[in-house]
This record gives structure tokens, sequence and C-alpha cells, in this order.
């Protein structure tokens, strides 16, 4: 295929990607004489008129939209039965290939290129396009470090045909969302779910759920939470913790749009590259009361008190040390209240904006740009992602003075526990043990096993697993020991002794009853169970088989004789003529 040329115009000269659902050329446009890149669907797809139909409207959508970090389409046409796209063509590597060759990124970097998604996405999402396939191998990477999106309109045709007519999922189902997992409804916030994946890729140089199939894979999208980007690299900030398991929400209702993402990236880099740390600086400018006279006087006799101190024994009886004492009090008393209600002697008053449920980072900023501060405190909590503002004190809506100290209580994620051993416990017990950790029941899996009906047999995570408070736990629960199935054979019509050995070999008992036929003695007449019946391993097959019919006919010839005369054969033979003297 290399070297032909589609449309009289695009000259395919090198075969540079594929995939599960197109490959993808190096190409030169002879009309403009410019390199292109020339996607062509693979034959499967042909085949289908309303994809193709869906698809050639998508991709001509896609085609409109133009932003810098969106691989550009420039055409899309058929020739035959070859349906193709015509792209930009971009030269380089993916984000993938650079993942591979550093293992991870920085975090500096990570949001730069998440960011640069994120602002493709916004653009696509506002003109009603969903990507559907964000994954690394998707993102283009520009000399200048910046990324570009790949694949607009041909992902989103795909999944859309293949889930309305044939019920199955096409897609990465490393990177697709939970609703993309369950074919339920596909919104912007699926993208964003799947950017949340490429980050924590980025971050951390791991996903976030493998395994061994892809249905494995796509129910703990559904179902688990991901190890924390902060439990792999401690060195991560929190900023960047919150937005990663804002993004991965399993509830779309609670991810950021496109848009929000943006900003949220763009603060977060900001944070990181100024060095800002939660940590109060000594140093920085501050507002606080000028120094008046009568303090310096506190000071000075406070000073004085000190070097009495060391000459007298009796120091904490003396009245010096109570007035000093006093003074300290009542300047503790003073310094708390101007942190706690700031500026108490201005009359400024703003009210509290609401903050709970946003990053640590977007918080603090919305704080400061009210002129209130800001104190953070860090609490557990399983229901709220790490990072993100759990509650605050004052409330919303409160009215206060400038300067006054909000406190912030941020998610550290759910306590630390040790999951627990639950094997060999029954269901009952085994829900009862996680209820009092504060732990929750997920799926129960059942599964034929030589253990009790009803034992817990399996668990995930496996006992001594580092877990969070309030996660979901899987047991596995046995069924008991499984019947072995046998199809019952036809013995019908054979002998006796061969419809025995025949059914004993499959391990099936075997009863026998006789019964008058015109069939050959010896001959089975009929079986029960019927012949091909799927029955448990040692169930018992009753066989009706031919009787002797010539000897039953015999014995009843003899009985109807002896009922006539009366005599059997034993019975003495009636006396011959001229012997009854003889016997008188």
């Amino acid at each position: 295929m290399v070297h032909r040329i589609l449309h009289q115009r695009y000259e395919l000269q090198e075969l540079i990607g594929g995939g599960g659902m197109a490959d993808v050329y190096r190409a030169r446009d002879k009309l403009l004489d410019r390199p292109v890149a020339v996607k062509i669907l693979h034959e499967q797809f042909r085949s289908d008129r309303e994809f193709i139909d869906k698809f050639h409207r998508e991709a001509q959508a896609a085609a409109r939209l133009s932003h810098a970090n969106i691989v550009n389409i420039y055409d899309v046409g058929v020739e035959g039965d070859e349906h193709y796209i015509v792209m930009e063509y971009v030269p380089g590597s993916t984000l993938k290939d650079l993942i591979r060759q550093q293992g991870h990124l920085p975090a500096d970097q990570a949001l730069h290129i998440a960011g640069d998604i994120a602002r493709a996405l916004s653009h696509a999402h506002a003109n009603n396009l969903v990507h559907c396939d964000i994954k690394p191998h998707n993102i283009l990477m520009m000399p200048d470090g910046s990324a570009k999106v790949a694949d607009f309109g041909i992902a989103r045709a795909v999944t859309e045909s293949t889930m309305t007519y044939t019920g199955n999922i096409v897609g990465s189902v490393h990177y697709f969302s939970p609703e993309q997992a369950k074919g339920t409804m596909i919104t912007p916030k699926s993208d964003v779910y799947a950017l949340g994946v490429v980050l924590y890729e980025m971050l951390t140089g791991v996903l976030p759920f493998t395994g061994e199939t892809p249905v494995s894979i796509a129910v703990q999208h559904l179902q688990d939470m991901p190890r924390s980007v902060r439990e792999i690299d401690p060195s991560l900030p929190p900023i960047v913790e919150a937005i990663v398991s804002r993004t991965m929400n399993k509830s779309p209702e609670d991810r950021p749009t496109s848009a929000e993402l943006v900003e949220e990236l763009r603060q977060a880099e900001q944070v990181i590259s100024s060095g800002h740390v939660t940590e109060p600086d000594p140093y920085a400018t501050q507002v606080m009361p000028r120094v008046r006279q009568a303090d310096v006087e506190r000071v000075r006799q406070q000073e004085d008190f000190d070097e009495d101190a060391e000459e007298e024994s009796s120091i904490f009886k003396s009245k010096k040390f109570v007035a000093g004492l006093l003074v300290v009090l009542l300047m503790g008393f003073f310094a708390g209240a101007f942190m706690s209600f700031g500026k108490f002697w201005s009359t400024a008053e703003v009210t509290v904006p609401d903050v709970t449920g946003k990053p640590m980072a977007l918080a603090r900023q919305i704080l400061e740009d009210q002129k209130l501060r800001v104190n953070i405190a860090e609490v557990y909590d399983a229901t709220v992602p790490a990072g993100t503002v759990v509650s605050q004190t004052p409330e919303a809506g409160s009215k206060v003075k400038e300067e006054r100290t909000v406190t912030i209580n941020v998610s550290r994620g759910g306590e630390e526990l040790e999951m627990p051993d639950l094997l060999g416990l029954d269901r009952a017990d085994a829900e009862i043990k996680l209820k009092k950790m504060g732990l929750k029941l997920g799926s129960v899996y059942e599964k034929f096993s030589d253990e009790e009906e009803g034992t817990v047999i399996g668990q995930e995570p496996r006992s001594g697993t580092k877990i969070s408070k309030g996660q979901t736990i899987d047991i596995t629960i046995s069924k008991g020991k499984k019947v072995k199935k046998v199809n019952v054979p036809n013995v019908k019509g054979g002998t006796l002794s061969a419809a025995e050995s025949t059914l004993r070999s499959r391990g099936l008992s075997v009863n026998v009853e006789k019964r008058e036929s015109s069939q050959a003695p010896g001959t089975v007449i009929s079986q029960s169970p019927a012949a091909e019946s799927e029955v448990d391993s040692g169930i018992t097959v009753t066989l009706v088989v031919a009787e002797e019919a010539s000897a039953k006919k015999n014995t009843d010839e003899e009985k109807v004789t002896e009922k006539k005369t009366g005599q059997s054969d034993n019975s003495p033979a009636p006396p011959k003529q001229g012997e009854t003297g003889k016997r008188q």
C-alpha cells in the first residue's frame, strides 16, 4: 500500500503507526506540497453503514477545530471502500515514549503537559466534541515541550457506534472512565477522567489499574480506588495529589469540567514554581499594630524582671513576677485576638466564601483574595479525596472583619489501616469485622471449593495490605464442593452386562428391574434417567430388562393343571385295575 496515491493527491510514503481501528501513514500532499499524516480505517469498519456515516460526520466536525494543542484535521475522504482522514503531520515522539524514556516526569513538567491537554479538551468540549480515547499514545510531543492531542473524531465514532449497535466497548481499557466501562452515557467528564489517569502515569510512571484481562481492569475502574500518587512518590505536593484524585473521581458530577481543570492546573503550576509552602514564614511581611510607648515599657519591665529572677530565690512569690505574668497574658490575648479576628479596630467586613469541596491551593487563593488569613488543618476522611477541603470555620456566608483567620480542614484521605484476614470466616462474621474497622463490604463473589458453603475463601485487598478507613472490600464465598456432572449414555437395546459396564465406567450406579417382553431375555428395554440427560455423578440409573417369557409360561400352565386335578406331580398315582383287593 506504500507509495499509493489517494484521490491523485495524497502520496502514501511510509507506515508510521497503527492500532485497533486504523493504520497511519506519512504522506505528501502533492497539491500543497506539504507533509501530512493519513489515517485509513481497518476493513472491519467498512461494512457498517451507520458507523461510516457517523465517522464522516464526526471527523468533519473535528476538522473545524482549530487550536494550538490539537492536531489539525485537513480532509476526510473515501476511495473505493477505503475511508481515510488527512491530518497534520507532527514529527517526533508520543507522550508514552517520553514516559518510557524518563520513568516518570517531574511534577512541573507533568502539570504543564496536562495543562496543554486540558486546553485542547476544553476547546473540543466547547464545540460539542468528546474525544473518548485520551491516552499517552494519542498525545504528540513538540520539540518545545508542548503537547498536541491527536485522534479527535475517530474514537468517538467507533465508541458510540459499537455501544449502540453491538453492545460491546471499544477503547483503551487502562484509561477509559467508569461510565465507558459500564457502557453508559459518555460526557466531556469522561475525557477529564482519562486525563487524570494520564497525569497519574506521568507523575508515577505506573498505571493506576492493571490486570490480566481487560474485564478485570474495567472492574477496577468501576469499584477500586488507586494508590495515592504521594504514597508512590512522597515528594509530590499535596495540590498535585488533590488534582489527580478529583479528576479520577468515580462520579462524573464530582469531577471538574475541562475548563475548570485548566485553571486548577495553572494555579498548581504557579504554586510549585513559586516554591509556596504551607508552613508560616516568620520573615514574611505582615500587617501588625504599631509599637506604642506602653509596649516598650512592658518589655523593659519584663527584662528587669528576668534580671531580678537570677538574684532572687523566691521569684515565683514576687510582685514583679505576677505583674510580668499578667503582661504576658495580656499580650498573648491581644496577639490571639489579632490573629483570629484581624483588624479588630477596623470596621471593614467581608463575607466568608464557601471553599468546601475545593482543592487546598484553590481554597487558599479564594480566601486570601478576600483579605482573609488561612489556617490549614489535616483530617482523615475517606469520603473526600486527599487535598480537598472537608469543612471550614467560620462557615461560608459568615460576616467577619478583614484579616480574620479561616481554618480549612483538608482531607488526608481515609485513615490508614491494615487489611484484616477474613479467610475462614462465614460471610456474616466477615461483614461484622469489616464494619467494626470502618470498612465497607463491596462485591461478593461465589466459587466452588472444598470449604464449607458460605465460608470466605478469598478477599481483595489481601490481608496485611495497607488500606484506608472507609475503603470497599471484595470477598469470595465458597459454594461448597462442586458435584461432577455426567451425561447418561444410551444403553437401551444392549445386553444387561454391557449396560452395567458402560454406566459404572461413567461413575453411575445401576438398579435392575425385570419385565416380560418379546425381546431377547437380558435385553435392556428402557432406562431412567433418559439417555443424554445431565445428572450428578454417582446417581442410580434404573434399567428395565427383558425376562425369559417361555419359562414363565410353563410355570403358569403347571399351576393351572394343579388347580384342575387337585394333585401335584408328587401325589401317588391312582391304583391299577386288579390291584384293589391286594391293597385291601
